[in-house]
C-alpha cells in the first residue's frame, strides 16, 4: 500500500523527496488539488506581482525519476477518498478566509491567484485590500509599484495586528503613507458588494479590485468525523504523528508540539514546509526523531526586508536594538526571565537575524545592555556573568 500524501505543496513533495532519498522503496502517492505540480508559495507574492520577468516557482518535481505516482487535480473530500495506505501524511495546507457579501474578492494564495492579480492590477486601477498583515503589506507594495490607487483597510489599530505587539506594528504605519497607499485602521468591512466595499459603520469605499487578506484557516475540514485529533490545524506531536497510529502532518495545516516553546503551535512558514519533511520521512521510516527547528520567515514591503525567528509568546521582556526614530535598520529582542533570547525581528539587519535564531537554538543566555547597542553583534553580547 505504501504512504499516501495528501497535499502537493512544498511539504508534501519535500516528504516524498526525503523518503526517496532516507531509502524508501515503496510506492508514494502524491495527490494534489490544483492541477499545477508543486511550486513555492514566497515567490507569488515576492516576486510574480513585482518582477517584469518572474521565476518559474515550480519545484520542478521529476515523479519518474524519484518513483512518484502523482494524482494532480484530486480534491480528496474525506478519509474514506484517501486511496489504501500503511502511512498516511496530511500536507492540505491552508485556505484563505472569505468576507460575507456578493461582490467579487480576490485572494492571493495560489500561482493563479498571482496570475489573475498580475493582470488586473493596472496603473489607476482602484484596489482595495482588507487586511494589513504580512501579504496585505505586500500585495500593497507591488499595486503601488504598479501606479494604482491602494487604500488597504484593517479592523484592528495597527497593521501586523496578529503577529506583532501594537507598538510594533504601528511603527509600519508611516511606510504605506510614504508609498502613497492609503491606510484605514479600525475599520470593520461589512461586506463585499460588487465596486467596492460596504463599511461595517455604513460609509463605502469604491474599489475596482477587492483583494482578501485576512488571514487562512488549515484546510482539513475533509478530516471531520475520521478520529484524527484536530484543533487548529491536525494535532501532532513532536515527531509530526497525529493521534492515529500512521497519521502524520505537516506543514500550514499541522498543530505540533513544540518541546522549546512547552505548547502547540501552528507556522504557516516556508521554513517548515522545506524542513519538517525530514522529520516525517525519519519517523515514517522507523525513527524518533522530533521537529524542534526555530521559526523562521520573512517579509519585503514598502522596500525593506523584515525578518522574524522565534516565538515570542512566552517572553517576559521587549529590548530595542538601535531606534527605529534615529535609523532605517533596527531589530527587537525578546528575552524571557532567563535572559535567553526568545524571538528576533530585524528590519534590514539581516546578520543580527542570522546571529539571532542561533542564539535562540543554543538556549544562549545574553547581556541585555549590550545586546541593546546595535554596535556589539548579536553572537558577542554573551553573558559574562
Amino acid at each position: 500500500m505504501g504512504v499516501v500524501i495528501v497535499g502537493a505543496g512544498l511539504a508534501g513533495w519535500r516528504t516524498a523527496e526525503e523518503l526517496r532519498g532516507r531509502g524508501y522503496r515503496g510506492r508514494i502517492e502524491l495527490i494534489g488539488a490544483e492541477q499545477r505540480p508543486p511550486y513555492d508559495r514566497p515567490p507569488l507574492s515576492k516576486k510574480v506581482l513585482i518582477e517584469a520577468d518572474p521565476p518559474d516557482p515550480s519545484l520542478r518535481a521529476d515523479f519518474a525519476a524519484s518513483d512518484v505516482a502523482f494524482q494532480p487535480g484530486r480534491t480528496i473530500t474525506s478519509l474514506d477518498d484517501v486511496p489504501e495506505w500503511d502511512h498516511l501524511v496530511i500536507a492540505t495546507g491552508a485556505l484563505p478566509v472569505a468576507l460575507p457579501g456578493p461582490g467579487p474578492q480576490r485572494f492571493l494564495r495560489t500561482y493563479e491567484d498571482s496570475l489573475a492579480l498580475r493582470d488586473t492590477i493596472k496603473q489607476g486601477a482602484r484596489l482595495a485590500i482588507v487586511g494589513a498583515g504580512w501579504i496585505g503589506a505586500e500585495l500593497a507594495t507591488a499595486a503601488a509599484g504598479y501606479g494604482c490607487e491602494v487604500t488597504v483597510v484593517e479592523a484592528a489599530a495597527t497593521p501586523l495586528a496578529t503577529a506583532l505587539p501594537a507598538e510594533l506594528g504601528a511603527l509600519t504605519a508611516a511606510w504605506y503613507e510614504a508609498a502613497g497607499v492609503g491606510l484605514r485602521t479600525d475599520t470593520k468591512v461589512g461586506s463585499v458588494e460588487t465596486g467596492g466595499l460596504a463599511l461595517a459603520d455604513g460609509a463605502w469605499l469604491p474599489a475596482d479590485v477587492v483583494v482578501t487578506a485576512v488571514g487562512v484557516r488549515p484546510a482539513i475540514g475533509w478530516l471531520d468525523g475520521s478520529g484524527i485529533a484536530t484543533g487548529n490545524g491536525v494535532e501532532v506531536d513532536a515527531g509530526l504523528r497525529a493521534s492515529v497510529p500512521g497519521v502524520y502532518a505537516v506543514g500550514d495545516c499541522a498543530a505540533v508540539w513544540s518541546r522549546r516553546y512547552g505548547r502547540r503551535l501552528r507556522f504557516e512558514h516556508w521554513d517548515v514546509a522545506l524542513h519538517a519533511p525530514e522529520v516525517v520521512a525519519a519517523n515514517v521510516l522507523g525513527g524518533d526523531e522530533a521537529y524542534d527547528a526555530v521559526p523562521y520567515f520573512w517579509s519585503e514591503q514598502f522596500g525593506r526586508m523584515l525578518q522574524y525567528a522565534g516565538h515570542h509568546g512566552d517572553a517576559t521582556r521587549l529590548l530595542w536594538r538601535g531606534s527605529p526614530e534615529a535609523a532605517a535598520k533596527w531589530a527587537v529582542c525578546w528575552l524571557n526571565a532567563d535572559n535567553q533570547l526568545r524571538a528576533i525581528l530585524t528590519v534590514d539587519r539581516p546578520r543580527d537575524l542570522v546571529q539571532g535564531r542561533r542564539a535562540i537554538a543554543d538556549g544562549t543566555v545574553l547581556d541585555p545592555g549590550r545586546l541593546a547597542d546595535p554596535a556589539v553583534p548579536v553572537k558577542e553580547a554573551v553573558s559574562r556573568g
